[in-house]
C-alpha cells in the first residue's frame, strides 16, 4: 500500500510542476491580446520556463542521488511557488515575467530528476513500466488542468491570477512531499560501491537520450500550437479550444498507462518505443493535411496527434533509469530531462517562426519527418551493461 502513496505523490508533483512549465501556452491568446505580443514573442514567453529546466536538472539530479528525493522535491516545489507568486503579484512587464518563469522552471527541475527515482524505487521490475507510465501520466495531466484553468482565469482575473493559481498549487504539493514522502531503501552495494559509469563504452544511453528528446518535437508541435490552430483556423473560441484539448491531454496520460503496461508485458520498452515512433510519423503527417486542408477532422486528429505524441514518454524515461543502475539513475534521469526540456524550450519559438513564416502544416510536416529520424536511432533490443543488470530488480530509479 504504501509505494502506491508514494506513486500517488510523486504523480502530484509531477503534475503540478508540468501544470506550470507546459501551462503557459494556454496563455497564448492572452498574452496576445493583452501584452500586444506577436506568436514569436509569446513563444520566446512559452520557452521560458523549460529554458529554467535546463541550466538545473543535472544539478538537481546529481542532489537526489545524494541527499534523497523527499528534501529535493518539497525544496524545489517550494522555491518555484515564491517565484511563481513574484511573476503573478509582484512584477510587470514582459522581461521580469520571463526572469521570474525562468527560475521558477529551474526550481520544479527538481521534480523531474527526483520524482521518477521516488517512484521507481519502490516498484518492481515487473511493475515498473506500469508505474512509471502512472507517474509520467502527469504531464499530459498537468496540460489538462492548464488547459482547463488558464484559459478562464487569465479571462477572469487576468495573467496574475492564472499565474497564482499555479503557485498555490506548488505550495500544497510541496508541503504534502515533506510531510508524507518518503525516500525508498537503497540496495547496500551500490551504497557502498562507486558504480561504473554507465556512458563509458557503450552509446546506448546517449541514443535513448536522442532519440527521446526528437519525440518532443511533435509532442509539442501538436500540444503547443493545438490552441492558437483551432482559433485561428476553425474559429472556436480559446475556452472551448482548451476544454477540447484538456479532453486529448486526458487520452494522453491514459496511452501512458496503457503503453507501460504492454512494456511490462512483453519484458522490453524500447522495441515498443520504436513502434510507437513510426505510428507517430504517420499520425502527424495525417493531422498536417488537415491543417492545410481544414474540415471536421481538424479537430479529431489534433487529439489524436496529441494523445500519441505523449504516448512514448515512460518508456523512454524508465530504460533509461533502468539502464543506468541505481547509483546514476538520478544524473541519468537528470540528462535525459536535459535533452528533452531543451528541446521542448527551443520548439515553441522555432516551430512560431515556422508556422508565421509559411503556415501551421509545414510544421506539421517536418515534426513528422523528425519522428521517422527518432525512430530510425532507438537502440533495439535493449541490453543493461553489467554493471547495473543486477540492480534492474530493486533500482532506485
Amino acid at each position: 500500500m504504501r509505494r502506491w502513496i508514494m506513486l500517488a505523490l510523486g504523480t502530484a508533483a509531477q503534475t503540478a510542476a508540468c501544470a506550470f512549465v507546459y501551462g503557459i501556452p494556454y496563455l497564448a491568446d492572452t498574452l496576445r491580446r493583452q501584452e500586444h505580443l506577436d506568436l514569436t514573442q509569446v513563444g520566446l514567453l512559452v520557452a521560458c520556463p523549460t529554458a529554467g529546466l535546463v541550466l538545473a536538472l543535472y544539478l538537481w539530479g546529481a542532489a537526489a542521488d545524494r541527499w534523497g528525493e523527499r528534501v529535493v522535491i518539497a525544496l524545489g516545489l517550494g522555491a518555484a511557488s515564491a517565484a511563481l507568486a513574484g511573476a503573478a503579484w509582484g512584477v510587470h512587464g514582459m522581461v521580469a515575467l520571463g526572469l521570474l518563469l525562468v527560475l521558477a522552471g529551474a526550481a520544479v527541475a527538481s521534480v523531474y530528476s527526483a520524482s521518477g527515482r521516488l517512484v521507481m524505487g519502490w516498484f518492481t521490475a515487473r511493475e515498473r513500466g506500469l508505474a512509471m507510465g502512472i507517474r509520467q501520466t502527469s504531464t499530459p495531466l498537468g496540460m489538462g488542468v492548464a488547459a482547463l484553468a488558464m484559459p478562464p482565469l487569465s479571462g477572469a482575473h487576468g495573467l496574475g491570477g492564472a499565474i497564482g493559481f499555479l503557485a498555490v498549487v506548488c505550495a500544497v504539493i510541496a508541503v504534502l512531499i515533506a510531510l508524507f514522502a518518503a525516500d525508498p531503501a537503497r540496495p547496500a552495494k551500490a551504497a557502498a560501491e562507486p558504480a561504473p559509469n554507465p556512458y563509458r563504452g557503450s552509446n546506448r544511453l546517449w541514443r535513448i537520450h536522442g532519440s527521446a528528446a526528437l519525440l518532443v518535437i511533435p509532442q509539442f508541435t501538436a500540444g503547443a500550437f493545438a490552441l492558437v490552430l483551432l482559433v485561428d483556423v476553425r474559429g472556436w473560441s480559446p475556452v472551448h479550444a482548451g476544454q477540447l484539448i484538456a479532453a486529448a491531454q486526458g487520452l494522453g496520460a491514459v496511452s501512458r498507462i496503457v503503453v507501460g503496461r504492454w512494456s511490462d508485458r512483453v519484458g522490453e520498452r524500447l522495441r515498443p518505443m520504436r513502434q510507437l515512433a513510426v505510428a507517430t510519423a504517420a499520425l502527424v503527417g495525417a493531422t498536417s493535411l488537415a491543417t492545410a486542408f481544414p474540415s471536421p477532422l481538424t479537430p479529431v486528429l489534433l487529439v489524436a496527434a496529441i494523445a500519441l505524441t505523449s504516448s512514448t514518454n515512460g518508456l523512454s524515461f524508465t530504460s533509461t533509469a533502468e539502464y543506468a543502475g541505481p547509483a546514476w539513475s538520478g544524473r541519468a534521469l537528470g540528462v535525459h530531462n536535459t535533452g528533452q526540456n531543451f528541446t521542448a524550450a527551443v520548439v515553441p519559438p522555432l516551430m512560431g517562426a515556422v508556422i508565421s513564416a509559411t503556415a501551421y502544416w509545414p510544421g506539421f510536416v517536418l515534426a513528422a519527418a523528425i519522428a521517422c529520424v527518432s525512430a530510425a536511432i532507438i537502440p533495439v533490443p535493449a541490453q543493461a551493461p553489467a554493471s547495473a543488470a543486477g540492480a534492474r530488480r530493486t533500482i532506485s530509479a
